[in-house]
């Protein structure tokens, strides 16, 4: 079994917004990638970014400056 571990997990009210999402966090170097909603929260599209704990402050600094529209954020033991 693998050991779960802490994420930052944002997710978006629709599939083009995290797209879009995923495209700027690419471009600007941010650690993650995109995964399916975890079952213990629910979300719009279905489509969540999944990122090291570590890096949130990376990521909503990431966020506001492209201005992406993100549902939320949470930290999950994934």
């Amino acid at each position: 079994m693998r050991k779960k571990e802490l994420r930052m997990v944002m997710t978006f009210h629709t599939t083009t917004e995290a797209m879009a999402a995923e495209k700027q966090f690419q471009n600007q170097g941010v650690p993650g990638r995109m995964i399916p909603v975890p079952r213990e929260i629910t979300a719009g599209c279905g489509l969540a970014w999944s990122a090291p704990a570590d890096s949130r402050k990376l990521l909503l600094e990431a966020v506001e400056k492209a201005e992406i529209q993100y549902e939320t954020w949470r930290e999950l033991l994934l």
